[in-house]
Parts: structure tokens; C-alpha cells; sequence
């Protein structure tokens, strides 16, 4: 049985067959990369149901990231705040995004395969304050 995974990539064809139509016309501008890098989701709009979804991605790519979540609230069309690479150190460095929710999947092991694309950069999110590259007066 295919995996949610399965259909991340290009089709591909075997070797002196007759190329077939593919099923699905690949939408995708830059290549993924199947890498677990920690994230922070939350809902951007105050008017939702908030939670705070601490999840590994499967695949990333410049524009997006799919992931695995057991999280309900998650909704097509849906703006989120990703904080990635995330950590709980207090000196870590994380940069802070504004994404939207562009796939929901209902998958067979009971959790959700959700994907967004990032759609701007919301800045830096550095350690023991602000200031961490300091202000000249």
C-alpha cells in the first residue's frame, strides 16, 4: 500500500516503456528534501482555535514542508506561524515564517499529512532578547 510519502515525488516511467501520461501534473517549482528538522505551527489568526504544534517535517523544499500531525484544527487556505528550525534553548537561533496550509490528508495510521507553502518571512527570532546583534548609539 502507498504511503502518503509515495506521491511526493515525480512520476517516474521503467526503462523501454512507452512513456505514459502521468496522473497528476507536477505542480511543484523546486525539488524536496526528505530531512526531520523540528518546527513550532501555530494558527496566525487570533479569531481560531489556538494550539501550539511542536512536529518533525518529512520533506522540505524552499516553498513548503509537509509534516505528520494529529492536530484537527488544521484547514486548507489556513495562515500559520512556523518557527523552524525550532529548540527550547534560550540561545537558540530561529527564523519565523508566515505560511498557509495548501494539503490535508487524512492518513491510515490515524494522523494528518499537512502541508504548506511559505509565503514570507516574519524575521529572526534570537535568544535572551532582541538585541542580539547589538544597537550602535
Amino acid at each position: 500500500m502507498a504511503s502518503a510519502l509515495d506521491f511526493m515525488g515525480k512520476p517516474t516511467s521503467t526503462p523501454g516503456a512507452s512513456p505514459a501520461r502521468p496522473s497528476h501534473t507536477e505542480r511543484r517549482s523546486s525539488r524536496r528534501c526528505k530531512i526531520n528538522q523540528l518546527m513550532r505551527i501555530r494558527p496566525s489568526d487570533p479569531e481560531r482555535d489556538p494550539f501550539d504544534d511542536i512536529r518533525g517535517s518529512l520533506s522540505v523544499s524552499r516553498s513548503g514542508v509537509y509534516f505528520q500531525s494529529s492536530e484537527t484544527g488544521y484547514e486548507i487556505g489556513m495562515r500559520l506561524f512556523v518557527s523552524m528550525p525550532y529548540s527550547k534553548e534560550p540561545a537558540a537561533m530561529t527564523r519565523e515564517y508566515l505560511a498557509e496550509v495548501v494539503r490535508r490528508d487524512h492518513l491510515p495510521n490515524g494522523l494528518y499529512g499537512i502541508g504548506f507553502k511559505i509565503l514570507m518571512e516574519m524575521g529572526l527570532q534570537g535568544g535572551y532578547g532582541n538585541n542580539f546583534y547589538g544597537q550602535r548609539k
